[in-house]
């Protein structure tokens, strides 16, 4: 890990004993539009190089995660007080939000997003990174204690790569917070 940033939701890590990878371009999320066309890159449920697609489905979606995954904070979605159950980090968060938690403007696709694609890239049709995958919406009935977890229902949220990009010279510096 190079750096951390839990109030964006970001980390940078750095790759060592690789070769012969070539560098993936990062887009400009600013240009995103409701209904362009994405790729979601992932390992869901440890299915190494997934792709699933998909559509932009809103713009500046409010997305409350927990800072830290200590399972003490859940997640929450939407301007109310109504709480959404999300699936991050490979655990489901619903109800109280506690106090460790950032709330960021997200871009909403319908691309499935299941366990395991957090921190994967939502790519554009110029395959240009446009966002970070990072949460998604699982209903509240699968998250009552039947001990499975729920497949992707079409509500999946990714950072923005200009939100990244704002931050990245402060996360190649090793600063973490």
């Amino acid at each position: 890990v190079v750096g951390t940033d839990p109030d964006k939701d970001l980390a940078l890590i750095k790759l060592r004993g690789a070769s012969g990878l070539k560098t993936a371009a990062l887009g400009d999320s600013s240009q995103v539009k409701v209904g362009d066309q994405v790729v979601a890159i992932g390992s869901p449920e440890g299915l190494t190089g997934t792709v699933t697609s998909g559509i932009i489905s809103a713009l500046d979606r409010d997305v409350t995660v927990a800072k830290d995954d200590s399972g003490d904070s859940g997640q929450s979605q939407g301007g109310g007080s109504e709480r959404w159950p999300f699936e991050f980090g490979g655990q489901q968060f619903n109800g109280d939000t506690g106090e460790k938690t950032t709330t960021y403007k997200a871009l909403q696709t319908d691309a499935s997003l299941n366990p395991g694609n957090s921190g994967g890239a939502l790519i554009n049709m110029d395959g240009e990174i446009i966002g970070i995958n990072s949460a998604m919406y699982a209903p509240s009935s699968s998250a009552a204690g039947s001990g499975s977890t729920a497949g992707s229902v079409g509500l999946g949220f990714a950072i923005p790569v200009n939100t990244l990009k704002a931050d990245l010279d402060t996360l190649r510096a090793g600063n973490t917070s």
